[in-house]
């Protein structure tokens, strides 16, 4: 089992920043995991947001790019999420997820509210 736990949440005005982060424990995690974020807007549904392997290169969803980095510190079991130059659509809960071959974890979600 891998336990995701995140952090990093707020109320923050539109333009402005915030880092996400998800600490990931268990015996059975190791770097070889998909790190990924992904979120969820009321009355929508869960949107892929970014993705990292443990190549350490990133991928995001289009409405993100250029805005939003994915990092890991694999030391640290840890996969962050920085958010620049957010904007109200962006609001949502924000879910780390981990995928390995067949397991697929999620943390339990982060809310992140942009004010206009």
């Amino acid at each position: 089992q891998v336990q995701l736990v995140e952090s990093g949440g707020g109320l923050v005005q539109a333009g402005g920043s915030l880092r996400l982060s998800c600490v990931a424990s268990g015996r059975t995690f190791n770097n070889y995991y998909v790190m990924g974020w992904f979120r969820q807007a009321p009355g929508k549904e869960r949107e892929f947001v970014a993705g990292m392997g443990n190549s350490g290169s990133g991928y995001y969803a289009d409405s993100v790019k250029g805005r939003f980095t994915i990092s890991r510190d694999n030391a640290r079991n840890t996969v962050y999420l920085q958010m620049n130059s957010l904007k109200p659509e962006d609001t949502a809960v924000y879910y780390c997820n981990a995928k390995l071959g067949g397991n697929d974890y999620w943390g339990q979600g982060t809310q992140v509210t942009v004010s206009s």
